[in-house]
Protein backbone atom coordinates (compact mmCIF):
# COMPACT_ATOMS: atom_id res chain seq x y z
CA UNK A 1 0.00 0.00 0.00
CA UNK A 2 3.11 2.18 0.72
CA UNK A 3 3.47 2.54 -3.08
CA UNK A 4 -0.36 4.19 -3.41
CA UNK A 5 0.71 6.83 -0.65
CA UNK A 6 1.56 9.78 -2.60
CA UNK A 7 -1.77 9.49 -4.63
CA UNK A 8 -3.39 9.36 -1.81
CA UNK A 9 -1.71 12.31 -0.86
CA UNK A 10 -2.19 14.36 -4.01
CA UNK A 11 -5.72 13.25 -4.03
CA UNK A 12 -6.24 14.30 -0.42
CA UNK A 13 -4.69 17.94 -0.78
CA UNK A 14 -6.57 18.36 -4.46
CA UNK A 15 -9.69 17.53 -2.09
CA UNK A 16 -8.33 19.95 0.59
CA UNK A 17 -7.92 22.96 -2.17
CA UNK A 18 -11.46 22.32 -4.05
CA UNK A 19 -12.75 22.79 0.04
CA UNK A 20 -10.82 25.93 0.55
CA UNK A 21 -11.84 27.50 -2.92
CA UNK A 22 -15.27 26.63 -2.19
CA UNK A 23 -15.01 28.16 1.40
CA UNK A 24 -13.33 31.22 -0.41
CA UNK A 25 -15.88 31.65 -2.60
CA UNK A 26 -18.55 31.37 0.25
CA UNK A 27 -16.98 34.36 1.74
CA UNK A 28 -16.84 36.42 -0.41
CA UNK A 29 -20.59 36.49 -1.44
CA UNK A 30 -23.04 39.17 -0.43
CA UNK A 31 -27.14 38.95 -0.05
CA UNK A 32 -28.95 40.39 -3.05
CA UNK A 33 -32.46 40.50 -2.12
CA UNK A 34 -34.27 38.55 -4.48
CA UNK A 35 -38.46 40.02 -3.90
CA UNK A 36 -39.88 41.00 -0.66
CA UNK A 37 -43.29 41.47 -0.14
CA UNK A 38 -46.39 42.16 2.12
CA UNK A 39 -47.94 38.59 3.53
CA UNK A 40 -50.29 40.39 6.04
CA UNK A 41 -52.32 43.56 7.14
CA UNK A 42 -55.60 42.98 8.01
CA UNK A 43 -55.15 44.47 11.65
CA UNK A 44 -54.44 48.70 11.84
CA UNK A 45 -50.83 47.93 13.41
CA UNK A 46 -49.32 44.07 12.69
CA UNK A 47 -45.87 43.93 14.15
CA UNK A 48 -42.95 42.06 16.10
CA UNK A 49 -42.25 38.98 13.88
CA UNK A 50 -41.21 35.33 13.92
CA UNK A 51 -40.45 32.98 11.39
CA UNK A 52 -40.09 29.22 11.60
CA UNK A 53 -40.76 26.25 9.19
CA UNK A 54 -42.67 22.95 10.55
CA UNK A 55 -42.94 20.02 8.61
CA UNK A 56 -42.47 21.15 5.54
CA UNK A 57 -44.51 24.43 6.16
CA UNK A 58 -43.92 28.15 6.87
CA UNK A 59 -45.20 29.46 10.03
CA UNK A 60 -44.94 33.50 10.90
CA UNK A 61 -45.96 34.53 13.98
CA UNK A 62 -46.81 38.14 15.39
CA UNK A 63 -48.22 40.62 17.58
CA UNK A 64 -51.88 42.51 15.99
CA UNK A 65 -53.10 45.52 17.46
CA UNK A 66 -54.36 49.11 17.34
CA UNK A 67 -50.84 50.17 17.42
CA UNK A 68 -47.03 49.71 18.69
CA UNK A 69 -48.29 50.40 22.50
CA UNK A 70 -52.21 49.33 22.96
CA UNK A 71 -53.93 47.03 25.06
CA UNK A 72 -55.62 44.55 22.84
CA UNK A 73 -52.45 42.96 21.30
CA UNK A 74 -52.96 39.48 20.23
CA UNK A 75 -50.62 36.93 18.65
CA UNK A 76 -51.79 35.94 15.08
CA UNK A 77 -50.26 32.74 13.60
CA UNK A 78 -50.38 32.64 10.03
CA UNK A 79 -49.32 29.11 7.86
CA UNK A 80 -47.99 28.57 3.91
CA UNK A 81 -46.79 25.99 2.02
CA UNK A 82 -44.91 28.31 -0.32
CA UNK A 83 -44.14 31.81 1.26
CA UNK A 84 -46.78 33.18 -1.42
CA UNK A 85 -50.52 32.45 -0.14
CA UNK A 86 -50.94 32.69 3.49
CA UNK A 87 -53.70 31.70 6.26
CA UNK A 88 -54.78 32.04 9.76
CA UNK A 89 -54.33 29.53 11.93
CA UNK A 90 -55.02 31.22 15.37
CA UNK A 91 -55.09 34.22 17.27
CA UNK A 92 -54.47 33.97 20.82
CA UNK A 93 -55.68 36.73 22.83
CA UNK A 94 -56.14 37.59 26.56
CA UNK A 95 -59.12 39.71 27.57
CA UNK A 96 -57.02 41.64 30.53
CA UNK A 97 -53.82 41.76 28.94
CA UNK A 98 -51.75 43.16 25.94
CA UNK A 99 -49.73 40.54 24.28
CA UNK A 100 -46.59 41.25 23.27
CA UNK A 101 -43.29 39.78 21.15
CA UNK A 102 -44.03 36.40 19.59
CA UNK A 103 -41.37 34.25 18.85
CA UNK A 104 -41.53 30.54 17.81
CA UNK A 105 -39.07 27.52 17.98
CA UNK A 106 -39.32 23.59 17.33
CA UNK A 107 -39.25 21.64 20.54
CA UNK A 108 -37.04 18.26 20.83
CA UNK A 109 -40.34 16.15 20.54
CA UNK A 110 -41.05 18.02 17.29
CA UNK A 111 -44.20 20.37 18.62
CA UNK A 112 -44.47 24.20 17.98
CA UNK A 113 -43.69 26.00 21.10
CA UNK A 114 -45.24 30.01 20.94
CA UNK A 115 -43.40 32.45 23.50
CA UNK A 116 -44.35 36.05 24.50
CA UNK A 117 -45.45 38.48 27.69
CA UNK A 118 -48.60 39.83 28.46
CA UNK A 119 -48.59 43.34 29.57
CA UNK A 120 -51.29 43.77 32.55
CA UNK A 121 -52.37 47.36 33.29
CA UNK A 122 -53.58 48.22 36.89
CA UNK A 123 -57.20 47.81 38.03
CA UNK A 124 -57.38 50.70 39.38
CA UNK A 125 -55.05 53.35 36.85
CA UNK A 126 -54.98 51.32 33.50
CA UNK A 127 -50.95 51.95 33.13
CA UNK A 128 -49.05 48.45 33.06
CA UNK A 129 -47.56 47.49 36.30
CA UNK A 130 -46.50 43.54 35.49
CA UNK A 131 -45.59 42.02 32.97
CA UNK A 132 -45.23 38.11 32.39
CA UNK A 133 -43.60 35.93 30.02
CA UNK A 134 -45.73 33.39 28.59
CA UNK A 135 -45.35 30.02 26.09
CA UNK A 136 -48.21 27.51 24.77
CA UNK A 137 -47.64 24.48 22.82
CA UNK A 138 -49.25 23.17 19.43
CA UNK A 139 -48.52 19.78 17.04
CA UNK A 140 -50.15 21.42 14.08
CA UNK A 141 -50.15 25.32 14.64
CA UNK A 142 -53.97 25.81 14.60
CA UNK A 143 -54.68 23.96 18.39
CA UNK A 144 -52.52 25.79 21.04
CA UNK A 145 -52.86 24.20 25.16
CA UNK A 146 -53.50 27.24 28.36
CA UNK A 147 -50.96 29.12 28.50
CA UNK A 148 -48.01 28.50 30.79
CA UNK A 149 -46.24 31.60 33.13
CA UNK A 150 -42.73 31.00 32.49
CA UNK A 151 -39.23 32.92 34.27
CA UNK A 152 -40.32 35.52 37.28
CA UNK A 153 -42.61 38.24 36.81
CA UNK A 154 -40.91 41.24 35.44
CA UNK A 155 -38.40 39.35 33.46
CA UNK A 156 -39.30 39.39 30.07
CA UNK A 157 -38.02 35.87 28.58
CA UNK A 158 -37.86 37.39 25.06
CA UNK A 159 -36.68 34.60 23.09
CA UNK A 160 -35.83 30.92 23.16
CA UNK A 161 -33.76 28.80 21.96
CA UNK A 162 -33.61 25.00 21.65
CA UNK A 163 -29.98 23.45 21.82
CA UNK A 164 -29.21 19.68 22.78
CA UNK A 165 -32.83 19.09 24.43
CA UNK A 166 -32.59 22.54 26.31
CA UNK A 167 -34.58 25.80 25.93
CA UNK A 168 -32.29 28.49 26.65
CA UNK A 169 -33.45 32.16 26.87
CA UNK A 170 -32.52 35.59 28.46
CA UNK A 171 -34.65 37.44 30.18
CA UNK A 172 -34.58 41.52 31.16
CA UNK A 173 -36.00 43.04 33.84
CA UNK A 174 -38.82 45.53 33.18
CA UNK A 175 -38.57 48.23 35.90
CA UNK A 176 -36.15 50.27 36.80
CA UNK A 177 -35.47 48.28 40.20
CA UNK A 178 -34.73 44.90 38.43
CA UNK A 179 -32.32 46.09 35.25
CA UNK A 180 -30.77 42.78 35.36
CA UNK A 181 -30.36 40.32 32.26
CA UNK A 182 -30.93 36.67 33.41
CA UNK A 183 -29.86 33.70 31.79
CA UNK A 184 -32.62 30.53 31.70
CA UNK A 185 -32.70 27.05 31.06
CA UNK A 186 -35.32 24.47 31.07
CA UNK A 187 -35.56 20.70 30.04
CA UNK A 188 -39.15 20.83 28.95
CA UNK A 189 -40.06 24.68 27.99
CA UNK A 190 -42.35 25.42 30.87
CA UNK A 191 -39.57 25.13 34.18
CA UNK A 192 -37.48 27.20 33.62
CA UNK A 193 -34.49 27.77 36.09
CA UNK A 194 -32.45 30.65 36.60
CA UNK A 195 -28.80 29.73 34.74
CA UNK A 196 -27.11 33.23 35.42
CA UNK A 197 -28.90 35.70 38.09
CA UNK A 198 -26.91 38.87 36.06
CA UNK A 199 -24.54 38.65 32.81
CA UNK A 200 -25.67 41.84 31.50
CA UNK A 201 -22.12 44.49 31.53
CA UNK A 202 -22.02 47.01 34.21
CA UNK A 203 -23.37 49.94 31.40
CA UNK A 204 -26.34 50.91 29.68
CA UNK A 205 -30.21 48.96 29.75
CA UNK A 206 -29.49 45.45 28.51
CA UNK A 207 -33.19 43.81 26.94
CA UNK A 208 -33.33 42.23 23.54
CA UNK A 209 -31.50 39.31 22.46
CA UNK A 210 -31.26 36.70 20.06
CA UNK A 211 -28.77 33.38 20.96
CA UNK A 212 -26.68 31.27 18.59
CA UNK A 213 -24.80 27.96 19.03
CA UNK A 214 -22.20 26.38 17.05
CA UNK A 215 -21.62 23.19 16.92
CA UNK A 216 -18.99 23.25 19.02
CA UNK A 217 -21.47 24.09 21.39
CA UNK A 218 -20.25 27.61 22.04
CA UNK A 219 -22.69 30.15 22.81
CA UNK A 220 -23.15 33.87 21.06
CA UNK A 221 -25.84 36.67 22.11
CA UNK A 222 -26.57 39.50 20.06
CA UNK A 223 -27.18 42.29 22.57
CA UNK A 224 -29.48 45.01 22.49
CA UNK A 225 -28.90 47.90 24.97
CA UNK A 226 -30.33 51.22 25.89
CA UNK A 227 -30.02 54.09 27.79
CA UNK A 228 -26.65 56.10 28.28
CA UNK A 229 -24.97 53.29 26.77
CA UNK A 230 -26.79 51.70 23.70
CA UNK A 231 -24.75 50.43 21.43
CA UNK A 232 -25.36 46.78 20.57
CA UNK A 233 -22.98 44.06 22.16
CA UNK A 234 -21.96 40.80 21.27
CA UNK A 235 -21.55 37.96 24.08
CA UNK A 236 -19.55 34.81 24.10
CA UNK A 237 -19.86 31.90 26.21
CA UNK A 238 -19.09 28.65 26.86
CA UNK A 239 -20.65 25.60 28.36
CA UNK A 240 -22.31 25.35 30.90
CA UNK A 241 -22.73 29.33 29.40
CA UNK A 242 -22.51 30.74 33.33
CA UNK A 243 -19.71 33.15 32.28
CA UNK A 244 -20.05 35.63 29.47
CA UNK A 245 -17.92 38.04 27.92
CA UNK A 246 -18.56 40.49 25.84
CA UNK A 247 -17.74 42.91 23.05
CA UNK A 248 -19.07 46.45 21.72
CA UNK A 249 -20.46 46.54 18.36
CA UNK A 250 -20.20 50.28 18.37
CA UNK A 251 -23.90 50.77 16.49
CA UNK A 252 -26.90 51.57 17.71
CA UNK A 253 -29.74 48.23 17.12
CA UNK A 254 -33.40 46.59 18.20
CA UNK A 255 -35.36 44.09 17.34
CA UNK A 256 -32.11 41.87 17.14
CA UNK A 257 -32.54 38.05 15.31
CA UNK A 258 -29.18 36.18 14.43
CA UNK A 259 -28.12 32.87 12.80
CA UNK A 260 -24.70 31.55 11.67
CA UNK A 261 -25.09 30.63 7.90
CA UNK A 262 -23.85 27.34 6.03
CA UNK A 263 -20.50 28.92 5.57
CA UNK A 264 -20.11 29.65 8.77
CA UNK A 265 -20.38 33.46 8.37
CA UNK A 266 -22.94 35.15 11.45
CA UNK A 267 -25.75 37.63 9.82
CA UNK A 268 -28.26 39.67 11.44
CA UNK A 269 -31.60 41.58 11.03
CA UNK A 270 -31.83 44.43 12.61
CA UNK A 271 -33.40 48.14 13.18
CA UNK A 272 -30.68 50.68 12.55
CA UNK A 273 -31.04 53.84 13.67
CA UNK A 274 -28.20 56.00 12.41
CA UNK A 275 -29.98 58.42 9.59
CA UNK A 276 -33.04 57.01 8.37
CA UNK A 277 -34.35 54.00 10.47
CA UNK A 278 -34.46 50.69 8.54
CA UNK A 279 -34.59 47.11 8.91
CA UNK A 280 -31.25 45.98 7.47
CA UNK A 281 -29.12 42.34 7.29
CA UNK A 282 -25.61 42.69 9.17
CA UNK A 283 -22.58 40.80 8.87
CA UNK A 284 -21.81 40.15 12.37
CA UNK A 285 -17.59 39.50 12.65
CA UNK A 286 -17.57 37.31 16.09
CA UNK A 287 -13.67 36.97 16.04
CA UNK A 288 -13.49 41.27 16.15
CA UNK A 289 -16.47 42.39 16.93
CA UNK A 290 -18.09 44.23 14.85
CA UNK A 291 -21.23 44.62 13.21
CA UNK A 292 -21.22 45.71 9.21
CA UNK A 293 -24.38 46.30 7.38
CA UNK A 294 -24.92 44.24 4.30
CA UNK A 295 -28.60 44.54 2.61
CA UNK A 296 -30.95 47.25 3.42
CA UNK A 297 -34.42 45.74 3.35
CA UNK A 298 -37.08 47.93 2.14
CA UNK A 299 -38.50 49.29 5.22
CA UNK A 300 -39.08 52.59 7.62
CA UNK A 301 -40.34 54.47 9.85
CA UNK A 302 -41.94 52.30 12.75
CA UNK A 303 -39.93 48.78 11.39
CA UNK A 304 -37.88 45.64 12.68
CA UNK A 305 -38.28 42.43 14.61
CA UNK A 306 -37.08 39.97 12.16
CA UNK A 307 -37.41 36.18 11.52
CA UNK A 308 -34.80 34.62 9.80
CA UNK A 309 -34.70 30.66 8.17
CA UNK A 310 -32.24 29.30 5.92
CA UNK A 311 -33.88 27.24 3.06
CA UNK A 312 -32.89 26.22 -0.27
CA UNK A 313 -30.02 27.83 -0.37
CA UNK A 314 -31.45 31.54 0.45
CA UNK A 315 -32.23 33.25 3.33
CA UNK A 316 -35.84 33.96 4.29
CA UNK A 317 -37.01 36.91 6.33
CA UNK A 318 -40.10 37.85 8.33
CA UNK A 319 -40.22 41.48 9.54
CA UNK A 320 -42.55 44.36 10.05
CA UNK A 321 -42.52 47.74 8.66
CA UNK A 322 -44.97 51.11 8.01
CA UNK A 323 -43.17 52.17 5.24
CA UNK A 324 -45.98 51.63 2.99
CA UNK A 325 -49.58 53.10 4.46
CA UNK A 326 -49.89 51.30 7.66
CA UNK A 327 -47.54 48.32 9.70
CA UNK A 328 -47.58 45.47 7.83
CA UNK A 329 -46.13 41.97 7.81
CA UNK A 330 -43.67 41.62 5.42
CA UNK A 331 -41.37 38.46 4.05
CA UNK A 332 -38.25 38.94 2.24
CA UNK A 333 -36.16 36.40 0.10
CA UNK A 334 -32.31 36.84 -0.16
CA UNK A 335 -29.73 35.15 -2.15
CA UNK A 336 -26.12 35.13 -1.67
CA UNK A 337 -23.91 35.83 -5.19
Amino acid sequence: MKKFAPVFRACSLAIFALVAATEAIAADTQPVLVESKRIWDEAPHSAFTDLIRFNQQWFCVFREGQGHVAEDGALRIIRSEDGNLWQSMALISSPDSDLRDAKISITPDNRLMLAGAEAIPHPDTGKTYKRQSLVWFSEDGKNWNAKYEVAEPNFWLWRITWHKNKAYGFGYGTTKENRLLRLYSSDDGKDFQTLVENAAPDTGYANETSLVFTPDDTGYCLLRRDGGQNTGLLGTSKPPYTEWSWQDLAVRLGGPDMICLPDGRFIAAVRLYDGKVRTSLCWIDIKQGTLTEALKLPSGGDTSYAGMVWHEEMLWVSYYSSHEEKTCIYLAKVRFE
